[in-house]
């Protein structure tokens, strides 16, 4: 069948350490169907002030068809651009009756993207070690006070699970939330590792980096915490999973925590150092990792 080059608007650009997810092609039918071709470019795709809101006082929108189809075809460029998952996440729950300010931020999506259509996901060889990052942005809605989960998992060096969702009730404190969240990367992680295991690839115990400290302490002491008492028992299953030794949940600081970028607008020089930690590089970026490693692993021989 020969190499595999291009699949379902994904271009794939092999090298000898590994290959790289582009969909430049695609963003490109996007910013042509909007008419977004020659904007300015920005260096985030969403701002943190003001917030988007369900009613914020602007007209609706006169083509919501567009929004729903534009917004659609952005869910679609996430397969190969994770950063981009909390803002769309964000932009598909106005989907029903969208406003000007509501389009206002698609089209800086748009702007964003015309400046990093380059970019990708890029994959290299690496060991079998799962390892998963979870983040809450408590209370961040605006409407109903629900908080924000994100997590990623990645198998080696590679992310391969990623989500931004809005948690489905309410949470009354941050570590509430956060703990919402770590079962839900706990959930994604572990089928990975089953995977993982089934393919027959030698591993270490999963770990997950949380930055909040009473969360990790909630997941890994039962008796610690009387307050967690009303949070669904399945998600209790974190602790069994630590205490039979198949689970690892570790402190990281905030500025360490990749998930960050999936549960909230950060500043510029964050986003591109998070987008970075999420393998997301233009083709000279992937090259030099590749180079480098290749590098690495001669200097070892």
């Amino acid at each position: 069948m020969g190499q595999l080059n291009f699949f379902l608007g994904i271009e794939v650009k092999h090298m000898q350490g590994g290959m790289l997810l582009n969909q430049k092609k695609y963003m490109l039918e996007i910013l042509t169907k909007t008419g977004m071709i020659g904007a300015a470019m920005v260096p985030t795709p969403m701002v943190s002030v003001p917030k988007l809101t369900l009613s914020d006082g602007s007209p609706v929108f006169s083509d919501a068809s567009l929004y729903r189809s534009v917004v659609g075809m952005l869910q679609y460029v996430c397969i190969t651009r994770p950063e981009l998952s909390f803002c769309v996440n964000k932009l598909s729950q106005y989907m029903n009756c969208p406003s000007e300010t509501h389009w206002r931020a698609v089209k800086r999506v748009l702007r964003y993207l015309i400046g990093t259509s380059d970019h990708g996901l890029f994959f290299t060889k690496g060991n079998a070690a799962v390892v998963g990052y979870s983040d809450a942005d408590w209370a961040s809605s605006v409407e109903d006070r629900r908080s924000t989960t994100g997590y990623v998992v990645y198998l080696g060096p590679n992310p391969v699970a990623w989500s931004s969702k809005k948690q489905s009730m309410v949470s009354r404190s941050s570590s509430e939330a956060e703990y919402r969240s770590l079962a839900n990367c706990v959930s994604e992680l572990l089928w990975v590792k089953q995977l993982v295991d089934e393919i027959g690839l030698s591993q270490s115990i999963p770990v997950v980096w949380c930055d909040n400290t009473s969360t990790v302490a909630i997941a890994a002491n039962p008796t610690h915490h009387a307050r967690m008492k009303h949070v669904e028992i399945d998600h209790h299953f974190i602790r069994k999973k630590i205490l039979t030794g198949d689970l690892q949940v570790n402190f990281v600081p905030s500025s360490g925590q990749i998930a960050d970028v999936l549960t909230k607008p950060i500043t510029p020089k964050q986003f591109q150092s998070l987008r970075k930690a999420l393998r997301v590089f233009t083709l000279n970026e992937a090259l030099e990792c590749s180079n480098k490693k290749e590098t690495e692993e001669n200097v070892r021989v």
